[in-house]
């Protein structure tokens, strides 16, 4: 049998390779076995978009985890007047509801993304309002 010439590189590169692929799977396995931690926020209230173009505001806590809870609510729905079509948006607080939720638990798969809501906002200022009445 004839040996061919540069095999032995080859083989050595093929093994490094295989080698890498090995410490990077570990590697990742290690980290999902850790688990995630949770994002602390800085404010009260967070907007929450989900993928199918809902908007949520509340206290959110565990995300960045798998069970990521939605607790104190609020989303807003637009309303317009019929005579003037003029459209006014009105902040809502879930739990009214018929079956009065009381929190949100959310697949993390379906969160677009997350921001801080503005102590100072609009959306602060109504949910301040509605917490008063």
């Amino acid at each position: 049998m004839k040996k061919q010439r540069g095999s032995a590189p080859v083989q050595i590169v093929w093994i490094i390779a295989g080698a890498l692929v090995a410490v990077a799977a570990v590697l990742h396995i290690a980290s999902d076995m850790r688990g995630s931690s949770a994002v602390d926020f800085t404010t009260p209230y967070q907007a929450v978009l989900l993928t199918n173009g809902s908007v949520y505001f509340g206290h959110l806590q565990g995300y960045g985890q798998h069970n990521p809870v939605l607790t104190d609510v609020y989303y807003i729905v637009s309303q317009t007047n019929p005579d003037t079509k003029q459209v006014n948006n009105v902040l809502v607080k879930r739990g009214k509801e018929l079956h009065e939720p009381d929190r949100m638990y959310l697949n993390p798969n379906q969160l677009l993304f997350v921001e801080p809501v503005g102590p100072n906002s609009k959306v602060a200022q109504l949910i301040s309002q509605a917490s008063n009445h």
